[in-house]
């Protein structure tokens, strides 16, 4: 069964090693195939946003997803894993859902997992921010 991406204007997406650039107007296309990488743009992370731990999380993912060979790239991954799980052990579930899609080669799957994982790091980040704001304002009106 074929796919059906619709393309905005000027809009890219990565399908097998190939980035593909929409032109000015709108358009769909129908991509038939087994087991070939496809990411929109709005998925896609470069080293420049990937910014935070769980970001780059994802970009390893995602260069697993679309590599010829995955494996290159599971050192850089399990290191930066193992980072995250020291800093925010509560990330284990989500990492684990996501080591048991790359271990069983659905990488499609393991980075939507990872997009989880990017949105958790937010939730802790705003939380954290949050709870700063508050001391401040504790602080200052002591």
């Amino acid at each position: 069964m074929a796919l059906k991406v619709e393309l905005k204007p000027h809009e890219r997406i990565i399908i097998g090693a190939c980035v593909i650039t929409n032109t000015d107007q709108r358009a769909r296309l129908l991509i038939d195939g087994d087991n070939i990488p496809i990411l929109r743009e709005k998925d896609i992370l470069t080293p420049e946003t990937a910014d935070t731990p769980a970001k780059l999380v994802y970009l390893a993912v995602q260069l697993m997803y679309i590599s010829p060979d995955p494996q290159v790239n599971h050192g850089t991954y399990f290191n930066l894993v193992r980072d995250i799980v020291t800093a925010a052990p509560s990330a284990w579930p989500i990492i684990e859902d996501i080591n048991n899609h790359i271990l069983n080669g659905g990488l499609y799957q393991a980075l939507k997992e990872a997009r989880r994982l990017v949105a958790y790091e937010k939730q802790l980040l705003d939380h954290n921010e949050a709870v700063r704001a508050d001391a401040d304002a504790q602080r200052h009106s002591a």
